[in-house]
């Protein structure tokens, strides 16, 4: 059996950046990593769409089997899938720290870039209405925004924001499939209803009562009538029923539901999927790759980052273990493969640039939905998730032949009735 000492420095070498050569990066804390990962990942697409170049510079890439939908959505899609994960870390105050003046500088881009992309005279105005997956995108937007509704929503002018739920609203032309879409147009329509616009109710309630139907236990949700063993819980189902249930809250609708109550049964929920996403964190910082949109990268973990962003880990889970798993699957996906292309963009891949992973909706916009796992920026630096030591994450234990804890079926049977 190993002893306390050997144990924490097997802990601490595993926990090490995957390159150990790259001793910048080695040197850099926690922190500041995530910070330099989620710069150098929007700086190139904020600037640019807050000079209106966004479209001009962008260093496009498409699926070796793309369909025959716009490809304009790339742009739409690259903006609403970054923003939803940096919205958090830009809630932050300014301060003269390196880290507070890249923030600051973000924030600037942001504010601007959600100008143009509603400005009809701009050309990096996006694809409003062209096709269905501008609902989906439009969804981000709209997520990101209720991440950060006093810094990215309340500051945009007048005419802005008249655009944005005029687009909003056109989207209900779209019908969305009988699946995860669904939250897409739940989350656009509790944003407008927190905004104080006209929303639609039904297709708010219409998609909490599917999802409830689809629940199918343990954390898991089907996507749709039927399930499928892929990530899309991770994707969409956790973050958005439980920010579309909040936004209903913070709107204070009072509707046959009673968002409240759904909101806290969901909230387990989403921690017992935390609990099981932890678990598929190898000790070398990688986790399985299956299921359709594998190239979402990381977005495959964004309940847990979530969970830690929410202050709401569950009990069986410590900020110290939770920072020092993501932050070694961040230096396994992004230190030893490249997944920025010459222009600075994401590539298309899983780890690195692999395109034949790619499905036919998949342009390298898509992938920037791997910044979700950066939420707890969101986070001060003097919060226990950046200040508490480092731990052990689950399989490190268990493959270091330490105790760990023992996982069992988590039942929720709890029954809520309509409030009429």
């Amino acid at each position: 059996m190993r002893t306390l000492s050997s144990f924490l420095i097997l802990a601490f070498v595993l926990t090490m950046p995957i390159q150990a050569k790259k001793t910048k990066t080695a040197e850099l804390s926690d922190r500041q990593y995530w910070c330099s990962l989620a710069y150098k990942m929007a700086q190139p697409v904020l600037e640019n769409m807050a000079k209106s170049e966004l479209q001009k510079n962008m260093k496009t890439e498409f699926s070796p089997s793309f369909d025959n939908r716009d490809r304009s959505v790339v742009y739409m899609e690259t903006f609403g899938r970054l923003m939803v994960g940096i919205a958090p870390w830009l809630t932050l105050p300014d301060d003269n720290t390196e880290e507070g003046m890249q923030r600051k500088q973000l924030r600037e881009w942001a504010l601007a870039a959600y100008k143009n992309s509603v400005d009809p005279t701009s050309p990096d105005y996006l694809c409003w209405g062209k096709s269905g997956q501008n609902l989906v995108d439009a969804a981000f937007i709209a997520e990101s925004f209720l991440r950060a509704w006093d810094t990215l929503w309340m500051p945009l002018d007048n005419e802005t924001k008249q655009r944005y739920i005029k687009e909003f609203q056109a989207l209900r032309k779209i019908d969305p499939p009988y699946s995860n879409w669904l939250l897409f147009s739940s989350t656009i329509e509790s944003l407008l209803a927190k905004a104080g616009a006209q929303f639609d109710e039904y297709r708010v309630n219409m998609a909490c009562r599917k999802v409830e139907e689809w629940y199918i236990g343990d954390g898991w949700y089907a996507d749709g009538p039927d399930f499928a063993f892929d990530y899309y819980s991770s994707y969409v189902f956790h973050s958005m029923y439980l920010e579309t249930l909040q936004a209903m809250v913070d709107a204070k609708r009072s509707s046959r539901i009673d968002y409240q109550k759904y909101y806290s049964r969901s909230l387990k929920r989403a921690q017992k999927y935390a609990i099981i996403l932890e678990r598929f964190i190898s000790p070398e910082g990688t986790f399985p790759a299956f299921g359709r949109s594998i190239v979402y990268r990381l977005a495959a973990l964004q309940p847990l980052a979530l969970m830690a962003w929410y202050q709401t880990l569950p009990k069986e889970l410590s900020n110290g273990q939770v920072r020092a798993a993501l932050t070694k699957v961040h230096h396994r996906m992004f230190d030893a493969q490249e997944n920025f292309n010459e222009g600075g963009f994401l590539t298309i891949g899983f780890c690195g640039s692999q395109p034949d992973v790619a499905d036919w909706y998949t342009n390298n916009g898509s992938l920037y939905m791997t910044s979700m796992t950066l939420m707890p920026l969101g986070l001060p630096a003097d919060h226990p998730f950046w200040t508490d030591s480092p731990q052990p994450w689950t399989q490190i234990k268990a493959w270091g032949g330490q105790s760990f804890p023992k996982d069992h079926r988590w039942a929720d049977n709890s029954q809520i009735k309509d409030k009429w």
